[in-house]
């Protein structure tokens, strides 16, 4: 009887089976010949004996990773040599027939997990990096998530649709990978930031619930968790409100990780996005970190030092504190002060509590002497402070205080450990700004331009400022994992954000003419979210970066190592699309 699987047990004992595979380790005993042989993530022990001298003579000239194919008996290992840790450590395969498919030159570097190869030359032998079993083991992960989200969408009623990969530009907040019309000269393609447009487009057109597992592009610098190319799960839906869109995603979510880690999710909390700054700092919290901060601005508003006072009475301003229930040295102290400068903090304001009933001499900070008794006090009692305790302040513009404070709590936690790495802390954020305001003053659209507001038209002209949107956030352990809203239905309620945006009459009829055009035939209530695969997935393997659950991947200046794409064309291709290049390589 052949057999070409590896899942061979005692029961497999007297059988004749032919495996094949990579060679993952070569021994030689006493004469005798041992192959491990490797195929997906399982291993089959292989012994050569010398009485098979046809195969013996061939197998001695083995290395690792060779590709070859192996008949012969299933039999019990002898005793004391079994190997729990593999599923097939009781039997092994005494070879008869040995059958060399490829050989493999010595490898850039191992791929067992004694390996300290770097990062730049597993991207460039990728292929080679994609069979050290954590990375098959990303890849089989990412491929579960894919199926579980289909399954779970196409059991509630969605219809996966396919969206134009090459479409018109239509910026999104990050510049557009471009490409050139052969036929239509001097036109050019772009490559979609998202399908957000087509899926809106796809509820004009009377499809109620649509999914998709979009290709994304965005030409962008990249970070840990981000990449050029990205999977997104795109999730849209007429007639609904966002109370149902996100109780859709949290099911979604909660059966993903049920299915994937057998983790039980609870409920997700929800807090506004004005509640997670002012008491986290940034919009993607990390609740498993327990430092908060506290807003002091009333503890200040008459004193006499000026670094707190003047914030305390600018309403554009913050001071807030945090306490670390940990005692730390100066020298800890001047290294986060840096930290923070990182982000547009001019210093870092703090105070040691050494003997909490002593507010002269228990205190110890520059700044102490500058406060009176009384802030002390109430700082103190505001705080809940106690012995052992250091206090940080962060005084000024709102923006560079909550990117700073925000930052510092999460560094304190992970260098403190207060995180517990084995628990998952998912939240909604909602109510965000409909807008942002960038350094100059300009207004920029806080998710996207086509999120619908609470606030009325004549208020969004008046104090565009104060408008909320109908957009929310799920984030998981500081990690955004996606981020939806209620869509725009009206055509003049979206060229009236376009207006607010500073983006004129005719600049959104050529950028957006045409579904401008197709809200005015009857478009219904709509929203949806997205979720990046990539990062769902990444969690899930408890890995740092987004790159170690993509098959192929780009580094971190968009870069591919293996195919060293991007490349240069030839002169003939660019005259063949009518572009002529102005670089000048330096030498």
């Amino acid at each position: 009887m052949n057999s070409k699987i590896f899942n061979l047990s005692n029961l497999d004992e007297g059988k004749t089976v032919t495996v094949y595979g990579w060679v993952e380790k070569v021994r030689d005993h006493g004469g005798v010949i041992f192959l491990d042989l490797r195929k997906d993530l399982e291993i089959i022990q292989v012994v050569i004996e010398p009485s098979e001298k046809e195969i013996f003579s061939v197998a001695e000239n083995i290395k690792n990773e060779f590709v070859i194919e192996v008949s012969g008996l299933v039999r019990k290992r002898p005793k004391g040599t079994e190997n729990i840790k593999m599923s097939t450590g009781e039997v092994e395969v005494c070879a008869n027939k040995l059958n060399i498919f490829s050989k493999s030159k010595p490898l850039p570097f191992q791929l067992d997990e004694y390996s300290n190869a770097g990062e730049e030359i597993r991207l460039k032998y990728r292929y080679l990096d994609l069979r050290r079993p954590e990375m098959h083991e990303n890849l089989i992960m990412r491929s579960e998530v894919s199926n579980s989200v289909r399954n779970f969408l196409v059991n509630k009623g969605f219809i996966d649709i396919d969206t134009p990969m090459m479409t018109k530009a239509t910026p999104e907040g990050a510049r557009d990978f471009l490409i050139p019309s052969r036929v239509n000269k001097g036109k050019f393609y772009a490559l979609p930031q998202s399908p957000q447009l087509f899926k809106q487009l796809l509820m004009v057109s009377g499809f109620s619930k649509y999914f998709q597992i979009a290709k994304c592009f965005r030409d962008e610098d990249t970070r840990k968790d981000r990449q050029p190319e990205f999977t997104q799960i795109d999730i849209e839906m007429s007639f609904t409100s966002c109370e149902e869109i996100m109780n859709i995603s949290e099911n979604l979510i909660i059966e993903l990780f049920k299915n994937i880690l057998n983790v039980d999710l609870k409920r997700f909390p929800k807090i506004t996005h004005k509640e997670s700054m002012e008491k986290y700092g940034t919009d993607k919290p990390d609740l498993r970190n327990p430092i908060i901060l506290h807003d002091v601005k009333d503890l200040f508003l008459d004193s006499d030092f000026k670094v707190f006072k003047d914030p305390a009475n600018d309403k554009k301003s913050k001071l807030v504190a945090m306490k670390l229930k940990k005692d730390i040295s100066r020298g800890q102290i001047d290294e986060y002060t840096k930290y923070v400068g990182n982000f547009g903090a001019k210093g870092l304001a703090y105070i040691k509590v050494n003997d909490v009933s002593d507010l002269k001499k228990g205190l110890q900070s520059p700044i102490v002497k500058f406060l009176s008794e009384k802030e002390l006090e109430s700082l103190v009692k505001k705080l809940d402070l106690k012995n052992g305790e250091v206090v940080f302040f962060g005084a000024g513009n709102k923006k560079i205080v909550f990117d700073s404070m925000g930052a510092l709590r999460q560094k304190l936690a992970e260098d403190f450990d207060l995180i517990d790495k084995t628990s998952w802390k998912p939240l909604w954020i909602t109510d965000f700004p409909m807008f942002d305001e960038t350094l100059e003053g300009a207004l920029t659209p806080s998710h996207h331009p086509f999120t619908k507001s609470l606030s009325t038209l004549d208020l969004l002209e008046k104090s565009p400022h104060q408008a909320i949107s109908e957009a929310y956030d799920l984030v998981l352990n500081g990690f955004e994992l996606g981020g939806g809203s209620m869509r725009i239905h009206d055509a003049e309620e979206q060229r009236k954000i376009f207006s607010i945006l500073g983006i004129s009459d005719e600049e959104a009829k050529q950028k957006f003419g045409f579904f401008l055009e197709a809200l005015e035939y009857g478009c219904p209530p709509h929203g949806g979210i997205a979720f990046g695969l990539d990062r769902i997935v990444m969690l899930m393997a408890n890995e740092d970066s987004i790159r170690d659950v993509i098959a192929f991947p780009k580094t971190q200046s968009a870069l591919c190592l293996m195919t060293e794409a991007p490349d240069k064309i030839s002169n003939a291709e660019l005259e063949d699309l009518s572009i002529k290049s102005t670089f000048e390589e330096i030498e």
